[in-house]
């Protein structure tokens, strides 16, 4: 696997943790949410905030695939792995790899897509953006 673009790392808190002290699965999607969300701010140079307000754009997930390979408890320190797999006319595949130390604790990939904040309709990536995200991506 390339070497990541983007990478986040996050502390299991105690209100990730479900009464028998794991990381309760939903909230490993607020946790993708945010390894992407840093990765547009951090990486990208484009933070959600910049994106609507400069070019009127917003990047909403349309398909996410998790795989939940082994548990994550209270305290443990998940390096979230962003890789940009794709890039195509209105939409971005990622993958994340949330890793604890060597061993994996989730792989997912996910799509977004590239909309009008306005309009609320898909368009194709305004320039200042795929000029970041075509240099990063692997395919």
């Amino acid at each position: 696997m390339a070497d990541p673009v983007h990478t986040t790392t996050q502390v299991v808190r105690f209100q990730h943790c479900d009464p028998a002290g794991i990381v309760f699965y939903p909230r490993y999607f607020e946790m993708l949410n945010l390894t992407v969300e840093e990765f547009f701010e951090q990486t990208a140079g484009w933070s959600f905030h910049r994106m609507h307000e400069d070019l009127k754009t917003s990047v909403p997930t349309v398909h996410i695939e998790t795989d939940f390979t082994d548990v994550s408890r209270l305290e443990d320190r998940l390096d979230f792995q962003l890789r940009v797999a794709r890039l195509g006319r209105r939409s971005l595949d990622l993958t994340i790899e949330a890793l604890c130390g060597a061993e994996q604790r989730l792989s997912a990939r996910i799509t977004l897509v590239c909309v009008d904040f306005i309009k609320k309709h898909a368009v194709p990536w305004p320039e200042p953006l795929r000029a970041v995200l075509e240099p990063l991506s692997e395919g």
